[in-house]
């Protein structure tokens, strides 16, 4: 059993309900493994956590590897308990938007067994492609805009390990290939919120026929859309063959479009919320189609075809299931996918992914989805004491910050449960100075180093 004196009560009391997917008997542990996690600095492993929290004399260690790997508890459960929390505090009413995507863990070793070798974005480039050994996880979500930080953020909701083909055939699993693990994560979040519209926002690789298939009557898919895409009147209501009546006549491809002249192009001016990662200027042409391909049902979607008057980026094509939805709200929806990359990026420099060293496959299935839900986590309680914490960005002469960064709001976090401890270890002594500059120093390089 974890000591009273070593947590913060106010933080765990807060973080209290969140830990239902848990036994009673664990959650002090999982609570004190929370806070040694948020307040930890370097490897984001189960000693250090309890090295930060001054318990590396407990002679009950054993409890907290026991929670990752072999207690029975719901990660799911978890899951469905912060996004309903997030879409309360965030998205009380209108649609969700909900971004998918996946990220490599990079882990070597033989007893990392779901690890295979996958193409490295971080590292690779149009010339050249470089793989890497690691886990590959799949992650929905929650784009918003983050009030005290004045613009969208990526908040994790749910996410899931993709097992490489081998693994899943030595361990008698289904293989399932990144779209069928996207389709499962996004119709669980529908089954989670069955009475909001969503919007499901996904890069070019999910752009396929069974996909938006499956999650048409659910929820609205906004993909990239290949330029050469094969696209097709409605069809005809005329008698004739299995084919005319699954599409009509075939549409000119987006690529032929974009040299016709008889494509009405507009120039529209994004704003500074939605500013496009190109420019504020951008011309698009739209239309309707159904998308189709032999062997694969048709899809009606609205297409939008992007080019950039400056001609630093090629043309690009972007689709909507729902054709009603109007072109520059299918921009802005795509142009919030961006902050995902955000995530994971801060998510490796400040919470430690890719640094755990756990190696049975319950632990490593279980690590990296707790860090990418801490993310979500920290940001709520943030957001949910925005007046008590009076968040503020670090500043100096030569950066003038204009608004808090996710490195802000962890490092007032961990002031904050500092000094919540600090003030529970001196409340029987005389020492009520306030802090000394140096200390000052030293406290706010641990709240920001990584």
């Amino acid at each position: 059993m974890v000591r009273p004196t070593v947590l913060p009560k106010r933080f765990v009391a807060w973080l209290w309900p969140y830990l239902e997917a848990f036994s009673g008997r664990t959650r002090p542990t999982v609570a004190a493994l929370t806070v040694g996690t948020v307040l930890a600095v370097g490897p984001r492993t189960v000693t250090n956590a309890l090295r930060t929290l001054g318990l590396a004399n407990e002679p009950g260690f054993a409890a907290f590897h026991r929670v990752l790997n072999r207690n029975a508890w719901s990660g799911l459960g978890l899951a469905r308990t912060l996004a309903r929390a997030l879409v309360a505090a965030f998205v009380p009413d209108g649609p969700i938007l909900v971004g998918v995507d996946h990220t490599l863990e990079r882990r070597r070793g033989p007893c990392i067994g779901p690890a295979s070798q996958y193409r490295d974005a971080a590292r690779s480039s149009t010339e050249q492609t470089v793989t890497s050994r690691g886990l590959r996880w799949l992650t929905t979500m929650l784009l918003v805009e983050v009030p005290f930080a004045g613009r969208i953020w990526g908040l994790p909701m749910l996410t899931a390990l993709v097992p490489s083909r081998s693994w899943c055939k030595a361990n008698g699993r289904r293989y399932r290939p990144t779209t069928g693990w996207a389709r499962a994560l996004l119709l669980r979040v529908h089954r989670w919120f069955p009475d909001r519209l969503l919007v499901a926002v996904m890069d070019g690789e999910f752009a396929a026929l069974d996909l938006l298939d499956a999650l048409s009557p659910s929820m609205i898919a906004v993909t990239r859309l290949r330029l050469d895409a094969r696209l097709f009147d409605p069809p005809s209501d005329r008698p004739g063959s299995i084919r005319t009546l699954l599409k009509g006549d075939r549409q000119p491809t987006l690529r032929a479009r974009l040299t016709d002249r008889s494509t009405v192009w507009r120039r529209v001016v994004l704003s500074n919320r939605t500013r496009w990662r190109s420019g504020r200027w951008i011309e698009y042409a739209s239309g309707t189609a159904f998308w189709y391909h032999p062997g694969q049902p048709p899809v009606p979607l609205r297409w939008v075809l992007v080019r950039y008057p400056d001609g630093r980026r090629d043309p690009e094509a972007f689709l909507c299931t729902d054709p009603t939805v109007p072109p520059r709200t299918v921009l802005e929806w795509f142009n919030c996918r961006w902050a995902m990359e955000t995530t994971y990026e801060e998510s490796r420099a400040h919470l430690g992914v890719e640094t755990q060293r756990q190696w049975t496959d319950k632990a490593v299935f279980r690590t990296a989805p707790l860090l990418f839900g801490l993310y979500s986590l920290i940001t709520l309680y943030v957001h949910q004491n925005a007046e008590r914490l009076a968040l503020s960005p670090r500043r100096a002469l030569w950066y003038p910050k204009p608004a808090p960064t996710f490195a802000d709001a962890l490092a007032r976090l961990r002031q904050h449960l500092w000094f919540e401890q600090v003030v529970m270890s001196l409340e029987n002594t005389d020492m009520t100075k306030t802090p000394p500059p140096l200390l000052r120093r030293f406290i706010d390089l641990a709240c920001y180093a990584p």
